[in-house]
């Protein structure tokens, strides 16, 4: 899809980070006027981070397709949102993590929207890198809803029934000042928020390989302290922690019920604090809409795997509401990474089997005419 490298090059080009408001709303109106006319525009903002749903005027009612896509990404060094292309490599800042996608699914809904006999939309968001809460969330919230969603993000062609809750938390260990020289007479911060680190890796050691389970990143250790000859009087430690649907321990608990169980695996005197917990996401493997997305994979030539993802998704934002989110997006590597990039020829098979699959959809009435091909 040769059309679309242009405007993705545009696109990348654009500094769409958090801390640029300025710039996520330069991407989404970038991405809505590749849209063009003649579509319903549902403009929503939260936390200043801008988004919108879309739909077609003469297809109301519920989507039974959600086509969702976020255009921010997390920072990156200046030459990161300069693209360059290598072959049937685009390498550049979000080309994987999913600005590429997000033109696709652009394109499927401008062609599509109007000619299928039931009504889809386009969701857009702008803060998925942050967490998701004032985007999807903030839209879910409002009552937005279908039957079946399709998020945008990179999976190599396969499907994506589940992926990990997140809890974003920070443990604050209490200490008191001394001199460096005389430390009995002190409590040092730092030693008790590594024990108190330690307790909880105990619990949940970093995997060496690929694993299904809860992990924990110890992200950031920070103290007020600047000075070599005093006792750290305050410690704080960021933990970001990822777990499957199965962990009885996170999956459903409030943040309050989180924060009682961390403070017990780890020690009464240092605090915690849960900044954010995000539901993990499962989608029935067997469904209508998840079987005939495999297919539709299948019929453009790949083989519609099913796939676990460790990273959190706004898919999450649908599971508790018994809505099947799924994650299917082309194929590349490196996202978050120094040398991000999509493969080009994932591109056109990835339209086609969207394409296939909202003509198939098991939701809608079967097509009178066969399915047009826009090679």
């Amino acid at each position: 899809m040769e059309e679309l490298l242009a405007p993705l090059e545009a696109l990348i080009g654009i500094h769409s980070t958090a801390d640029r408001p300025g710039e996520l709303h330069r991407a989404l109106g970038l991405v809505l006027d590749l849209l063009g006319p003649g579509f319903d525009i549902r403009r929503f903002e939260s936390g200043g981070k801008p988004s919108a749903l879309v739909t077609h005027p003469d297809r109301p009612g519920r989507p039974r397709v959600i086509l969702n896509a976020h255009l921010d990404v997390v920072p990156g060094t200046p030459d990161q949102f300069r693209p360059h292309r290598d072959g049937d490599r685009l390498y550049g800042r979000g080309t994987h993590d999913m600005k590429a996608a997000a033109l696709v699914l652009v394109t499927i809904f401008r062609e599509l929207a109007g000619e299928l006999t039931y009504p889809i939309a386009l969701q857009l968001v702008t803060d998925e890198e942050i967490g998701g809460f004032d985007g999807t969330g903030h839209q879910v919230r409002a009552g937005v809803r279908g039957d079946f969603v399709i998020i945008g993000e990179q999976s190599g062609l396969r499907v994506v029934t589940e992926s990990k809750g997140l809890v974003r938390a920070r443990l604050i260990a209490p200490g008191q000042a001394a001199h460096a020289a005389y430390p009995w007479l002190g409590s040092n911060a730092i030693l008790t928020l590594i024990a108190a680190v330690e307790k909880l890796l105990r619990r949940y050691p970093p995997p060496t390989s690929e694993a299904w389970a809860t992990t924990v990143n110890l992200a950031r250790v920070e103290t007020t302290n600047e000075a070599f000859n005093q006792v750290p009087a305050d410690a704080t430690a960021w933990l970001d922690i990822r777990y499957p649907p199965e962990d009885p321990d996170l999956t459903g608990r409030a943040p309050a019920e989180i924060e009682a169980f961390l403070r017990r695996l780890t020690d009464s005197t240092v605090e915690v604090l849960v900044e954010a917990v995000g539901a993990p996401h499962r989608a029935d493997p067997e469904s209508a809409g998840v079987r005939a997305l495999r297919e539709a994979v299948q019929a453009v030539g790949h083989p519609g795997e099913l796939l676990r993802k460790h990273g959190a998704a706004d898919s999450r934002f649908y599971f508790p509401l018994g809505i099947d989110a799924v994650i299917f997006g082309p194929t590349g590597d490196g996202q978050h990474g120094p040398w991000e990039y999509l493969e080009i020829s994932s591109l056109r098979p990835y339209h086609d089997a969207l394409e296939t699959f909202l003509f198939r959809t098991p939701s809608a009435p079967p097509p009178t005419a066969p399915i047009p091909s826009r090679r």
